[in-house]
């Protein structure tokens, strides 16, 4: 975990004035008490992150990351507010994501139904990637995209819903 947190610190180029690093901090550990199994044991820890996890995430930093999405090392968001990442979604290393994102099911039929991103992602500010879409590595999701279908590895897609706009070859 703290190998993670170190990573997370890195990649956000504002350091420990980064709000984003701040929401990364909360999920963190409230991802981290997942460790112990017996949920009574497990309890002081949950009740200490759901008051992290509600003033400083939610509330400071106007971000919002479900406690059970699975997200790699280095996750960097680039502008805080407005994001929302859905408890079932899984993002890789190295990925990037800017203000008003949003990573969530694609309704109610499929409530845990969550997108999952490759390595190297980058994801335009408001860009909605929703369902169980799934983002190759090195992809960019660009600004206010709205995302319903699996984009390729070295994609660049945009548009309401996205399109594909290039293929990007691997010195791009």
């Amino acid at each position: 975990m703290f190998a993670k947190i170190a990573g997370d610190l890195r990649a956000h180029r504002e350091g420990l004035l980064a709000l984003g690093f701040w929401a990364m901090l909360v999920y963190r550990f409230g991802n981290a008490r997942f460790v112990v199994r017996n949920k009574w044991i497990r309890l002081p820890w949950t009740l200490i992150y759901i008051v992290l996890n509600k003033l400083v995430s939610e509330v400071m930093c106007g971000i919002v990351i479900g406690s059970t999405a699975k997200i790699g090392q280095r996750f960097q968001i680039e502008h805080h507010g407005c994001i929302v990442i859905h408890g079932a979604s899984v993002i890789g290393d190295d990925c990037m994501i800017r203000h008003g994102v949003t990573l969530g099911n694609g309704g109610a039929a499929d409530p845990l139904g969550a997108p999952t991103l490759g390595n190297h992602v980058e994801v335009g500010a408001g860009a909605k990637i929703l369902g169980r879409v799934h983002i190759g590595d090195n992809a960019i999701i660009g600004a206010n995209a709205v995302v319903v279908k699996d984009v390729p590895a070295n994609a660049v897609v945009g548009g309401i819903p996205a399109k594909l706009i290039k293929m990007r070859t691997q010195a791009s």
